[in-house]
């Protein structure tokens, strides 16, 4: 059976650093067997069908395609749609009135961090910025905005100890919304 597949690149075409061309990175995918290969956005966003099980061995497969063919490493987070529709579902800020899409953030994690992790960040002072955790990602309400907050990212990272890579909830739901469009065309 054949699923889609939402991948996440961490760190790429920021701030003029670990360029990709999206038609490149598409070929790459294509190259990896990867089918109905979909970018969206400039920031590492590719959305494919694979009828593999292991996401593990597909996101180090990408991961090497990647360095091999753009001589940086890049870590590549993978999500199943009903994973991302779980993401949507779990939303802790849903019901809150008044929050921008743009000032919330998602940081999808390569793995679970664990408990003493997840202690770790909340003992960091975030405030006014607010962290909550899922499975295997955090949501972050930024409500000043994401460019004038002073949340320490480099502490949280080391705390969980794990990769992640963030995206605002209008390209969370926008990914979700082209990954059903891909399902419905089977």
């Amino acid at each position: 059976m054949t699923s889609v597949v939402i991948s996440l690149l961490r760190g790429v075409n920021i701030g003029g650093h670990h360029k990709i061309g999206m038609d490149a990175l598409k070929a790459l995918y294509e190259s990896l067997d990867l089918g109905n290969v979909r970018t969206w956005g400039q920031s590492g966003n590719v959305l494919f069908t694979t009828s593999g099980r292991n996401l593990g061995r597909i996101a180090q497969r990408i991961e090497d395609g990647i360095e091999r063919q753009s001589g940086f490493r890049s870590n590549v987070i993978l999500r199943t749609t009903s994973e991302l529709r779980e993401v949507i579902r779990r939303n802790p800020f849903a019901t809150r009135p008044g929050i921008d899409p743009s000032h919330l953030i998602v940081t999808f994690l390569a793995s679970d961090p664990g408990q003493d992790a997840r202690d770790k960040v909340l003992a960091i002072h975030l405030d006014p910025e607010e962290l909550v955790f899922g499975a295997r990602e955090h949501y972050i309400h930024f409500p000043n905005g994401v460019g004038r907050s002073k949340l320490p990212t480099a502490a949280i990272e080391r705390a969980l100890g794990t990769p992640g890579t963030g995206r605002n909830w209008n390209s969370v739901t926008k990914m979700l919304e082209l990954a059903e469009q891909m399902e419905a065309l089977g």
